[in-house]
């Protein structure tokens, strides 16, 4: 895969910038983290190069100044929201990430629960985390928030949160997804430690959008595409370019809220450290391209699948036509068909050949490998077999996996376990390979090639079930599917 991120630069001056604000505040700095702290990998799409755990491995070069608090929303619990890419509750992924931290020796305080209005289910996690020696805290809903800024800097506002324990000099404000309330509890805090006589600051640290690079960048473009459910927007930031004369892209939300953060800062402080949103970020990403024509085609590939994400899920539930319709309009701001992806292509025409639903990948050399349903094999099981083949140079003609295996496994699946579809899906495929692998040369080979198909890109002409989106999902192929349902 060509890279167009330099991940060692970014984590050299990432962290030196963080340092430098901290410097700036003296005691004690919140810093909110936007996106996926552990496992970005919108980011690792578009920007090849960066690593997904880019922000931890960050984070571990200040562990002895950092502890970090994890935040979700009371809402959020009592909707049993979910993370779309992990398939669990964030409930659930709050106690993953703990772990995770903990695991590479970062100080994980406590959880704060927000938007507290009482809610039972938000009770029932707090006595659960309790009951694993985890610190809960409940900051409230305050009424008017975040316009009555004389009730916000109030006893009656901030002063009515639970007041969270920290002892180190960074703490980092995370949570599993957008609306959590990271910001509110990290104004809330630097409100609590006034009254207690301790210099606090804020900073917010997102990816994206990249305030460096221009508002029509791909790359800024694939963020708003991402964001499409959020309806977020990259907009020039007025106060920045009347404080500086300098243009600096942020989104809508930030802009919007600045005005109010500033009368925040203003209540509590008696000033605004902060002449613009783009001050408040410590974001150095766009100071780390090493490529910019790489991130550019990576962003308008992330576009794309993007839309095609919508559209499945359009296709399962019809509920999101307006996301939809937005990445539609991004796509034609960013002068982009579905034709841009060679794999879509590909796939079409090969199911026009064959009339069956067909499969295509680009391998890393620019390769495209094709394949279709067959009696044996469904589109993506096939895939995979052609393109290890192709990348161990084995015939094409070459039967990895007799068809005597093939059959006893198909019909287990549909006399047994009462499946409607006898072909093999990709684990199947994998698990038939491997066991072929101890006596066949061949096979052993193909399995070798598995590592090489790591940033590869696959569509499909049909919806793939969860189980072969998974395989490709940690085979980290990047997967589009057309939005029609198998027959």
């Amino acid at each position: 895969m060509k890279h167009g991120f330099d991940n060692d630069k970014y984590l050299k001056i990432q962290s030196e910038q963080i340092k430098k604000r901290i410097a700036q505040f003296g005691d004690k700095l919140y810093m909110e983290f936007g996106g996926k702290l552990f496992d970005d990998n919108h980011a690792a799409r578009v920007l090849p190069g960066f690593h997904p755990d880019s922000k931890l491995r960050m984070l571990m070069q200040l562990a002895d100044c950092a502890e970090i608090v994890q935040v979700i929303s009371a809402l959020d619990i009592e909707k049993n929201k979910m993370r779309g890419d992990l398939g669990i509750t964030y409930d659930e992924d709050v106690l993953r990430l703990r772990s995770e931290f903990e695991n590479v020796g970062l100080y994980v305080g406590g959880v704060v629960i927000t938007h507290f209005n009482g809610q039972s289910s938000a009770a029932t996690y707090r006595a659960r985390l309790e009951r694993l020696g985890i610190k809960v805290y409940y900051h409230y809903t305050i009424e008017g928030y975040p316009n009555d800024v004389a009730l916000i800097d109030s006893d009656e506002g901030f002063g009515k949160n639970d007041y969270v324990e920290t002892s180190r000099p960074l703490v980092v404000v995370t949570a599993p997804g957008p609306g959590s309330g990271k910001m509110a509890v990290c104004l809330s805090q630097l409100y609590q430690e006034h009254k207690r006589g301790i210099k606090a600051g804020y900073a917010k640290f997102e990816t994206f959008p990249v305030w460096n690079l221009p508002l029509k960048h791909p790359v800024k473009i694939a963020y708003e595409a991402a964001t499409a459910d959020l309806n977020d927007v990259n907009m020039i930031d007025p106060f920045h370019l009347e404080a500086y004369g300098k243009i600096a892209v942020n989104y809508n939300r930030d802009i919007e809220i600045f005005p109010v953060l500033n009368a925040i800062f203003e209540g509590i402080y008696g000033e605004n450290p902060y002449k613009s949103p783009t001050d408040m970020g410590v974001n150095m990403v766009g100071f780390c391209m090493s490529d910019e024509d790489v991130c550019c085609n990576a962003a308008r590939d992330e576009i794309i699948r993007r839309y095609y994400n919508a559209l499945g899920t359009l296709a399962e539930s019809g509920t999101n036509e307006d996301e939809v319709n937005k990445i539609k309009l991004i796509m034609q701001q960013a002068k982009l068909t579905t034709a841009y992806r060679r794999t879509t292509v590909a796939a079409r025409e090969r199911k026009e050949l064959s009339g069956q639903a067909s499969s295509a990948i680009e391998l890393q050399d620019g390769t495209i490998i094709t394949a279709n349903t067959s009696p044996l094999l469904g589109p993506s099981a096939a895939l995979i077999l052609n393109a290890t083949k192709h990348l161990a140079g084995i015939d094409h003609s070459v039967k990895l996996i007799p068809e005597e295996m093939i059959e006893p496994i198909q019909r287990t699946k549909v006399s047994f376990l009462h499946g409607k579809n006898p072909r093999l899906h990709t684990d199947e495929v994998l698990v038939a390979l491997s066991m072929m692998s101890v006596k066949d040369e061949n096979c052993r080979l193909a399995l070798e090639q598995l590592s090489k198909l790591d940033g590869c890109q696959v569509h499909s002409t049909v919806m793939l079930s969860e189980v072969d989106r998974k395989i490709f999902r940690k085979l980290g192929v990047g997967l589009t599917c057309d939005p029609v349902k198998k027959s």
